[in-house]
């Protein structure tokens, strides 16, 4: 039998190796060959620890290659420390042991190739005809790359998840684990239907978040359809995007697949002055109208909506997110003169929006005279809304005149730069039926061009001004028993037609319901022909009072906070010292809504300071009513003093003597300018009195 020669070269090797161990330490201590067998020694367990820390196969073959030259360096040095040639010859048998070994495993020999030659002795079988394999179907002869290949292997392992097989595996460059696939299905004609993201990821070790499958459209060269799949493996982009993802994963991630769905980033802009930073994103024109969940966004950006930090701006298919550094609507603004002049369009600056835009309210529009609506509850800031629009008014040149159902420190300071203010709903109602007889006087005056128009600031040549009355606490005043059915009826007929003679009525209250004693016709004139501003609506009221305006369900706002400042930190603290909380703060006086579109905008109005004076904010001189007007209103008998007592027949003819005494002059709602009383509205009847009133007009006791 012939043996190879790298095994006879080995066991030679071996046999005159071990008497060189044996007697080299001890005929030669300081001997060059004890150096050499040492080094050796240390190579060789340097090849055991770069064996044990590879990751390819084959670790025990090459432990077994290097073991010859660790084992005699270990025999060198124990035959050097031993005396002589050690106990019963101790170095002899030690070298001998280790050529015996040597000569036993042949560790080059045996463990360098994987198979053995065969020996030359043996009968090389004749070659038969055996029938070709079919080939596996995970590993199609296409001359696929070596990455493709392992791929297949490593599919075929698996099962081959929804009976597919691997055409085309491609790395992600800079991701060691990251690829994508090309599959097809196994059959011809096949679609893939059981391919889930669950099995891929067992497949490949990850987590299903990182498997994503896509439809495969069809291209020159190549099939596509239910058939194919593309499949994304992307472990380490997923680790990246969840610790340092840009800006558009970011957005899509948190952003876009819930609070603003299908939302896309644009950009992000930050504005240092105004301390707030504005994200710009786009939803597909297939998606609609944007949908925004504010509650979720001001979660996603770590915020509350309750602190008044976020505000959304929706513009078509465009998205603009605002998040201030602190609340805009805690600012105060104070107003200006300058912003408070209204320009050639009749605007004027109201106050600031939430996201920082200018809330514009106007003194007239193309239909005429602007009439004005204003609902605030006590304290909400009414008043200093009120003094807002009254001064617009007058720097704009119109005729100021105001009118309260109770007496105000506040409006009474404003009463100074007003042609007319009283106090009561006797002086309410006087008003109301002065500019009821103004539309009929103003009807008939002639312009310049001896032609009579209707009022219209752009026309040149009016021979009256603009007339804004100015009726605060209204409805107080319209549900009272003796004056209230007229004071509502005649406001009614001025909403509807004074606009088109420069006259319109600024209404001011805390309701607009219909039932609090608006009526539809007088609610629908003034929301028509104003913009409304609503400030500081209880929760409960805000669905009810924007209905009431007449807002679409859709665009009804959630309610304001109670507070726009922070809460204060270190609470816990003070509950284990048992200190109590400090104030709270509410700051949200002139904050409200502004209802200028379908789409109330939040705004925090201007604040004019009553207590360092308000003359700075009012021009120098108060416009009156012409000449003509006066004339005409006291030849009618209702331009005088509206302060003085009820005059006699002022509210109906003077009782006859014969006549029951409990029916005074200046007691009942009568006809205006004389006459008979008037029938008491169904509607005005709020209180036992209203109804008894009613029922005297009906009887005529």
């Amino acid at each position: 039998m012939s043996v190879p020669r790298s095994v006879a070269l080995e066991r030679t090797l071996y046999t005159l190796a071990a008497p060189v161990l044996a007697a080299a330490p001890n005929l030669y201590p300081d001997s060059p060959v004890n150096t050499v067998v040492q080094l050796a020694g240390a190579a060789g367990v340097g090849g055991w620890f770069l064996a044990y820390k590879s990751d390819k196969p084959g670790t025990g073959r090459k432990f077994l290659r290097w073991s010859p030259l660790v084992f005699a360096a270990a025999v060198d040095v124990a035959a050097r420390h031993t005396p002589g040639w050690g106990p019963w010859c101790l170095d002899g048998l030690l070298a001998a042991g280790w050529a015996a070994a040597g000569l036993l495993v042949m560790p080059f020999s045996r463990h360098t190739r994987r198979h053995h030659r065969p020996a030359l002795a043996t009968p090389v079988p004749a070659p038969q005809l055996e029938p070709t394999p079919e080939p596996s179907p995970a590993w199609p002869n296409d001359g696929a790359d070596p990455f493709t290949r392992q791929v297949r292997q490593l599919w075929e392992n698996r099962g081959m998840p929804g009976r597919t097989i691997v055409i085309k595996a491609t790395p992600h460059e800079g991701m060691p684990h990251d690829l994508s696939l090309l599959l097809r299905a196994c059959e011809a004609g096949r679609a893939i239907t059981g391919l889930k993201e669950d099995d891929i990821a067992a497949a490949f070790g990850v987590d299903t978040t990182d498997v994503h499958i896509e439809e495969v459209v069809r291209q020159y060269g190549r099939e596509g359809g239910p058939s194919w799949k593309h499949v994304h493996v992307t472990p380490d982009a997923a680790e990246r995007r969840r610790k340092a993802p840009t800006a558009h994963e970011w957005w899509a991630d948190r952003i876009g697949s819930g609070p603003v769905p299908g939302s896309q980033f644009v950009k992000e802009v930050r504005d240092k002055e105004r301390k707030v930073t504005h994200y710009i994103a786009q939803v597909p024109d297939e998606m609609g109208e944007p949908r925004v969940n504010l509650h979720a966004l001001a979660a996603a950006l770590k915020t509350k909506y309750d602190e008044g930090r976020l505000f959304v701006t929706v513009d078509g298919s465009q998205v603009l997110v605002s998040l201030w550094d602190s609340s805009p609507l805690a600012q105060v603004f104070p107003a200006t003169r300058e912003l408070l002049t209204p320009d050639a369009d009749g605007r004027w600056v109201t106050g600031y929006l939430g996201n920082g835009q200018p809330a514009r309210n106007r003194v007239y529009t193309d239909r005429g005279a602007a009439h004005g609506l204003f609902v605030a509850p006590s304290g909400g800031g009414k008043t200093q809304l009120m003094a807002l629009h009254v001064a617009a008014d007058a720097l704009f040149g119109a005729v100021v005149m105001l009118a309260t159902e109770a007496p105000d420190e506040k409006t009474a300071a404003l009463g100074k730069h007003t042609a007319r203010y009283g106090v009561g709903v006797l002086y309410m109602l006087r008003l109301l039926r002065a500019l009821d007889a103004l539309m009929e006087i103003r009807g008939q005056m002639p312009w310049e061009d001896g032609l009579v128009h209707e009022w219209d600031p752009t026309l040149p040549g009016c021979p009256y001004q603009m007339l804004s009355a100015y009726l605060d606490e209204f409805l107080s005043a319209a549900r009272d028993g003796l004056y209230g059915a007229e004071i509502m009826d005649l406001a009614e007929r001025v909403s509807v037609k004074g606009r088109k003679y420069g006259i319109g009525i600024k209404v001011a209250g805390q309701s607009i319901y219909v039932q609090d004693g608006f009526t539809q016709l007088l609610c629908e004139n003034l929301r028509e022909n104003c913009i409304p501003v609503v400030l500081k609506v209880a929760p409960k009221k805000v669905a009810d009072m924007f209905k009431a305006l007449g807002i679409p369900s859709e665009y009804i706002p959630d309610p304001l906070p109670r507070s726009f400042s922070p809460a204060e930190a270190g609470r816990i603290e003070r509950v284990m010292r048992g200190e109590p909380e400090p104030p709270a703060n509410s700051n949200t006086g002139g904050a409200g809504w502004i209802v200028e579109a379908k789409q109330p905008d939040v705004l925090r109005t201007l604040f004019m300071d009553f207590k360092a004076g308000i003359d700075d904010y009012f021009p120098d001189t108060i416009a009156t009513l012409t000449d003509h007007e006066i004339r005409e209103l006291e030849a009618r008998g209702l331009w005088f003093d509206w302060t003085e007592p009820p005059r006699p027949g002022e509210f109906g003819p003077e009782p006859s003597d014969d006549e029951d005494g409990d029916d005074v002059p200046g007691k009942g709602g009568g006809k205006r300018r004389g006459g008979t009383k008037p029938a008491a509205r169904r509607d005005a009847v709020t209180s036992p009195r209203q109804a008894l009133e009613a029922i005297k007009n009906l009887s005529g006791v």
